[in-house]
């Protein structure tokens, strides 16, 4: 047995810490809400094309709800009625940077929002495409609205406007509590959370 001299240095080999595995991705999740936003858009507008007339609004909940069908040219709160078009266009922009980005998503709350967002976009932009007056220039069927009929106290909106709506505000409150899209937390994020 060799004793090491005093000044010699010990030998000293870094430990590789291994990185943490990454989340699943969240690719299914994306697509089963936005599958489920489609669907249940597709099937309020038949529902409702089927048994509401315009005019005849149908009072739901003592008058909290009515169900007023309108057929809207434009966008929320029925601004740029001339541009169906354009509106049909930014829709499918919108489709295409999700489907895009949704290979690298590994978080849940970007997995919801986005799922509704592009649910929400694809029930709409199902109306601008298969629609009257004709393609990319369809009228999106709204029919919700509170407070009084047609769109007395607030605009009239849809299955798909209600899931754009929410999943923009979660996008929002997402990115404030610092949660990335890869599911990993910004130093602002923790620092808020702790």
């Amino acid at each position: 047995m060799t004793d090491q001299p005093d000044d010699a240095a010990p030998e000293t080999q870094e430990e590789s810490v291994p990185a943490p595995p990454l989340p699943p991705r969240k690719v299914g999740l994306l697509a089963a809400i936005a599958a489920t936003v489609v669907i249940l858009d597709l099937i309020s507008k038949i529902v409702i094309v089927a048994t509401v007339q315009p005019g005849e609004p149908v009072r739901v909940l003592g008058g909290l709800v009515y169900l007023s069908l309108i057929r809207n040219p434009g966008a929320a709160f029925s601004m740029a009625t001339g541009m169906t078009w354009v509106l049909a266009l930014v829709a499918i922009g919108v489709v295409i940077f999700i489907i895009r980005m949704a290979p690298r998503l590994r978080s849940t709350p970007w997995a919801v929002s986005l799922g509704l967002v592009l649910g929400g976009a694809m029930g709409n932009l199902i109306d601008r495409i298969f629609r009257a007056p004709g393609f990319l220039q369809g009228h999106v069927v709204d029919f919700v609205s509170v407070f009084g009929p047609n769109a007395q106290y607030f605009p009239v909106f849809n299955v798909a406007d209600s899931a754009i709506t929410i999943g923009g505000i979660s996008l929002v409150v997402t990115a404030l509590l610092g949660i990335d899209f890869d599911g990993t937390r910004t130093k602002s994020g923790k620092a808020k959370n702790a």
